[in-house]
């Protein structure tokens, strides 16, 4: 028991962590709260002013790796590079995340391609490269779905198929390596205060989409709060965490989404189709924004 006054134990103290898509979002307030619980923190995206300026910004050891999630040798070099300026990897956070809106049926092969290629195989390949470091150091990795791998929203058939691929991924990885002492998780979330939701907004028919959710299912919720819950998640290595916290409550009933979606979809989609049209929105969020780098550096669910 900790007797009063003794300090509360810190077990990410001197462990090295890893976050993709750490310039923004979700992904940058998840590594400096790894960074003030005493890790050395690598962060890894596609924008290089912003990663350095994030790197510079945290408390601890740190550095930066400006490199593309899907691409296997430049993921192995970053790996390796990791290793050898902060050490063996301890945890690994697969926060890298991009989006797009529209009707599947007019939605640009290439964007939604890119959109799968990102959100799953790029979180694939990022446990890929860093699970020999998980493997000596009996570490967690950590995938970052979403709501939208429980209960899949019109509109979004990329996103919801790649958080749902990502959400699978790593239940079977779970599976596989935990007589390694490799702990898995999955991160949960909902909306978040990030670029890609704010770019969500501004579409006319995802923004009425999502404001006729039911109210708990529509808010937005602070970029700080969220990742709190998914540091402490990684304290504690959660094989799941849900953010916010209700969300636990719809696992049980997951099945049950699909048909109420349906029916909620068949009576707006027509009221929206009345004063609005619907058209691709190309990738959603900051990244999607930057013409050098297609939005690796998300986070928002």
């Amino acid at each position: 028991m900790r007797a009063k006054g003794e300090p509360r134990s810190r077990p990410l103290e001197g462990r090295v962590a890893v976050v993709t898509g750490a310039a923004r979002g979700v992904g940058e307030a998840v590594a400096r709260g790894l960074a003030e619980r005493g890790a050395a923190v690598a962060l890894l995206g596609h924008n290089a002013p912003a990663l350095e300026r994030v790197a510079e910004s945290l408390p601890g050891p740190a550095g930066w790796w400006e490199v593309d999630v899907t691409e296997d040798a430049a993921m192995d070099r970053a790996a390796a590079q990791v290793r050898r300026q902060l050490g063996p990897v301890s945890v690994v956070v697969a926060n890298a995340g991009i989006a797009e809106g529209g009707p599947f049926a007019e939605s640009d092969p290439a964007t939604w391609r890119r959109v799968i290629e990102v959100n799953l195989v790029g979180s694939s390949i990022t446990a890929r490269s860093f699970l020999p470091d998980l493997q000596e150091t009996r570490g967690y990795y950590l995938q970052i779905a979403s709501l939208a791998a429980m209960g899949a929203s019109p509109m979004m058939s990329a996103y919801c198929a790649s958080k749902a691929g990502a959400e699978s991924f790593a239940h079977a990885l779970q599976a596989e390596v935990a007589h390694q002492g490799i702990g898995v998780g999955v991160a949960y979330l909902n909306w978040t205060d990030t670029d890609m939701i704010r770019d969500v907004d501004r579409h006319t028919v995802l923004g009425e989409l999502r404001a006729h959710m039911p109210a708990p299912a529509r808010k937005v919720y602070p970029v700080r709060t969220v990742a709190a819950r998914l540091v402490r998640a990684v304290e504690r290595r959660s094989p799941a965490v849900y953010a916010p916290v209700w969300l636990r409550a719809v696992q049980p009933v997951r099945a049950v989404l699909p048909p109420l979606v349906t029916r909620l979809s068949r009576s707006e989609l027509p009221r929206i189709s009345k004063h609005a049209t619907f058209d691709a929105t190309g990738l959603l969020g900051a990244g999607g924004h930057d013409d050098t780098a297609p939005g690796l550096d998300g986070g928002g669910n």
